[in-house]
């Protein structure tokens, strides 16, 4: 049996749970499914490292995008912001 890659466990700041809570249902489901890839890859193709922070990284979804932290020595992924792209970087 071949050896499977570590699962990482997902946790959303209460700002992101806000902004899933009140997206529609078919943005909702395709920003679910890229979250849900993170679990398997926190680095999936397409996924850029913010400049000036350490372990913060985004990938997008459409027009809007998923800011993550990476703790590697835990294995968690935290999600830290989920905004359209104009908005997306402000608060970092």
């Amino acid at each position: 049996m071949p050896d499977q890659a570590p699962r990482w466990q997902v946790i959303f700041e209460r700002q992101a749970e806000k902004v899933l809570r009140r997206l529609p249902r078919d943005l909702l489901r395709r920003l679910d499914a890229e979250i849900l890839g993170l679990a398997a890859n926190p680095w999936p193709a397409g996924c850029i490292k913010l400049k000036g922070h350490t372990d913060l990284f985004r990938t997008r979804v459409g027009d809007w995008r998923i800011t993550y932290a990476v703790k590697e020595d835990k294995l968690i992924i935290l999600v830290t912001e989920i905004a359209p792209r104009g908005g997306a970087y402000k608060k970092l």
